[in-house]
Formats: structure tokens, sequence, C-alpha cells
């Protein structure tokens, strides 16, 4: 798919105002819009991921009329002798954008992978990756990405976090408290679970990861072999009416705490069922976690 791009489209996606890029493109021809029947200009993909990478360059330091000078090869050369070596968070987001547009799976492995060896993997989730999946959000509702797009940098993002799942051990405490993980039948969206996944078994924890749309009557029968005291969700897109759905589980599994998380739960910390809470940041179910386990260790 060829997406069309407007100038005040452009503007949102590099954070140069439009007025800026008309001089560049006039003074410097760093740009040549189409036009349509009716004299608009548009921008198809390749111009935009041009752009995003002339911004970057320009972000460094390098002048407007030397980059104009340079071939758009050279200028992702250029572009990738910084990603190779900065570390600033924002360029590696920017980095991260370009390797999606562009299908680049090598430019993404550097970024992701001197971050993990730089900072951890807890630093590179939360501080990078989670940013940058902020930042597709903003690209769908402007159009500037296509599914395949999305497909492919979320599939590299989900191997990287089963890989750093699969190196944490199983608990040798017996004793330790279980937590199932699930997302509702229909959603699909399974990156934050992942990593709560993670999160949990770094922690030491006990998890049963069951993954994406999972229809009630067989998260039932898991309940029901495992006893798990925690459930833990993502509430992104799920069908029907969320109010309900979070009644329906609290009254099923009422004996577990529930722990719940989403653009679909966010706004309702006041108006949930005593076994049920909301959070926003895996921070924040880290701490959940702690003061309910200790509140169970009490009682």
């Amino acid at each position: 798919m060829n997406c069309r791009f407007s100038i005040k489209d452009l503007e949102k996606l590099s954070g140069i105002k439009a007025h800026t890029l008309r001089i560049w493109e006039q003074r410097y021809g760093i740009l040549n819009p189409e036009r349509t029947d009716t004299n608009i200009r548009w921008y198809c993909n390749d111009k935009l991921k041009h752009l995003l990478n002339v911004t970057f360059l320009y972000e460094h330091g390098y002048k407007i009329s030397k980059i104009a000078l340079l071939s758009p090869g050279q200028v992702v050369e250029e572009v990738n002798k910084i990603v190779d070596k900065e570390e600033n968070v924002c360029d590696q987001i920017r980095g991260l954008v370009l390797s999606m547009i562009e299908l680049e799976e090598d430019r993404f492995e550097t970024i992701i992978s001197n971050n993990i060896n730089n900072h951890g993997f807890t630093y590179t989730v939360e501080k990078v990756v989670y940013p940058f999946l902020s930042k597709i959000g903003v690209m769908w509702q402007t159009g500037s990405i296509n599914p395949a797009q999305e497909h492919f940098i979320s599939n590299l993002i989900r191997q990287k976090l089963i890989s750093a799942i699969d190196t944490q051990k199983a608990p040798a405490n017996e004793n330790c408290k279980r937590f199932i993980l699930f997302l509702p039948d229909g959603e699909l969206h399974e990156l934050s679970l992942l990593y709560f996944n993670y999160l949990l078994k770094s922690q030491g924890h006990r998890v049963i990861y069951l993954g994406q749309s999972v229809p009630l009557r067989d998260l039932k029968k898991v309940v029901e072999i495992r006893e798990p005291e925690f459930l833990i969700s993502v509430f992104t897109h799920i069908s029907g009416e969320p109010d309900s759905f979070i009644k329906e589980l609290s009254e099923t599994f009422h004996k577990t705490k529930i722990f719940l998380s989403g653009c679909q739960v966010v706004d309702k910390f006041d108006r949930l069922p005593s076994n049920v809470h909301a959070f926003c940041t895996p921070q924040d179910l880290l701490e959940l976690v702690k003061f309910t386990t200790t509140s169970i260790s009490a009682s």
C-alpha cells in the first residue's frame, strides 16, 4: 500500500514545521511532491522515509545545505553511522521507526541489542520499546503505516520478549504465588502481556501463560486445575462492554485477585470490584504484586 501524505502529515511525523519543509523543498530540493489534479501537494512512502532520515541528520548538527548534496543512499549511510553509536532515547525511537517503515531488521537488531547490552532488558523495553509502540499508535491514526509494517516490527519485538522469557528459570519454591496471564476472547495484542510474563518470572513467581484470545469457559477450566492467586490481563480491543466483562470476571473468580491494564480499563480505577485492580505501567504492576502478596501473607 502506497500511502499519500499531506505536508501536515509530514510535519506531525518529522517534527519539522510545514513552513520549514516548504523552504527545504524550494531552496534545496529536499522534497519533490506529487500533485493531484487540483494541484494539491502529496508525498509518497519513499518521500516520508527520506524526510525522516534527513530530519535525523539535521537534528544531529548536519547543515541542510550539506544534506541536500547527499544521495538518498548516502543519507541512509550517515544515519546508520549515528544509530550504531548513539544512545539518546529519542534517536533510538526514531531509528526504530525507520526500521519499521523500511522493513529493515538489521537496524532494529542493532538498536535493541545495543540497548540491552548497555542498559539491560528492562530498561530497553520500558524506555525504548514502550515509547516506540506509542509512536506506532500515532502513526496508525495518521495512516502513516500499513498492517504489514506493524506486523513486521511487532513480531521482531515479540521474538525478543520470548527469548528473554526463556532465560528465566522456573522458581524452586513450590509455595510461590501462581499467576495466570491471558487475553480475553478476541484480544490479540499480547506484547505487554508477554513483558509482564518476563517481569513476574524474573521476580521468582510461577506464571501460567495462556496468551491471546482465551474464551472465559477455557479460563475457568485452567483456574479450576491450577487455583492461581492472581489473574492478569490487558484490555485493548475487547468486544462488547468492558464494564460488564470485568464484573463477570470478578464474580466468576471471586476468590482470585485480578490485575488489569490497557486503554479500556485505565479510567476505571474508582469503579472496579473489590478483587479487581487496574494498573498503568509495568512498575505499577510490580508494586501492586508486592503489596498484595505481602497482604496475603500477613492475613
